[in-house]
């Protein structure tokens, strides 16, 4: 049995008092689940702050992003051991806004997934097609593309560390949802892309999230889909309410 995992992608909002107010709701609110993964990505500044505040909870802290070198010149950039430092546990690594606005390749994704990796980060490695791809009945080789050149040259034992994002890109802050069936049907086409990738057994360990305005209505019959693993979740983690009730619909939904 796979267990789900919730992650909130702050993107950019929040300042540090802002950041530190909602994690003290989220701590007192969702205390005692354990049967979800849960993650919280606040932007950079964010993270030693809300590491001070979920020291010892049972929410994690990721970061939204991570270059590939440890050091060195290279203005505005973070590195992972900055990242673990801070208190990060998780990365998200090429999530599509970093691909659409900030010249993200698959090539770039794999070299931060393997320096994450490098330093013991978990990577959430995002996926997804634009809705032209989609109409055009291009997902599947979209798809495809992405997952074998970012996972290019990873071993069957760093897989199995990782986590994969399925980001329908029209899907995301429009409001529009893939329907579970939708998801389903592209969830199950990255484990059989992994099987064939890696193997059986590795295939069957990873967890593939599901990200695209994800809400408290729609999560359990996102989360009852076989190959649904939970959510990467923007807008809706944001609020505490909203992101409470998406871990705890999440809770006791067979995931397979």
């Amino acid at each position: 049995m796979r267990k789900p995992i919730i992650a909130g992608n702050w993107k950019l909002n929040k300042t540090p008092q802002e950041a530190m107010e909602l994690v003290a709701l989220l701590k007192r609110e969702l205390s005692t689940v354990t049967d979800v993964e849960i993650v919280v990505c606040p932007v950079f500044t964010c993270l030693r702050d809300v590491e001070d505040i979920l020291a010892e909870s049972n929410i994690g802290i990721g970061a939204q992003n991570v270059y590939w070198e440890d050091e060195g010149a290279f203005t505005g950039e973070v590195s992972a051991p900055i990242l673990k430092s801070s208190g990060a546990k998780y990365v998200i690594i090429g999530h599509s806004e970093r691909r659409q606005y900030f010249g993200e390749t698959n090539e770039t994704v794999n070299k931060r997934i393997k320096a994450a990796l490098k330093h013991q980060l978990i990577p959430i490695v995002c996926v997804g097609e634009v809705l032209s791809e989609r109409e055009e009945n291009k997902t599947f080789a979209v798809i495809e593309k992405q997952c074998k050149e970012s996972l290019a040259g990873l071993t069957a034992e760093e897989m199995k560390l990782m986590i994969i994002a399925y980001e329908p890109v029209w899907a995301i802050g429009t409001g529009k949802t893939a329907t579970p069936d939708q998801a389903q049907e592209v969830h199950k086409f990255i484990r059989d892309l992994l099987k064939k990738i890696f193997d059986e057994d590795t295939a069957q360990s990873v967890r593939i999230q599901y990200g695209g305005s994800v809400k408290p209505e729609n999560t359990a019959d996102l989360m009852g889909q076989a190959d649904i693993d939970g959510a990467l979740v923007g807008g809706a983690s944001l609020k505490a309410d909203s992101f409470t009730a998406i871990v705890k619909n999440t809770c006791g939904v067979k995931t397979n």
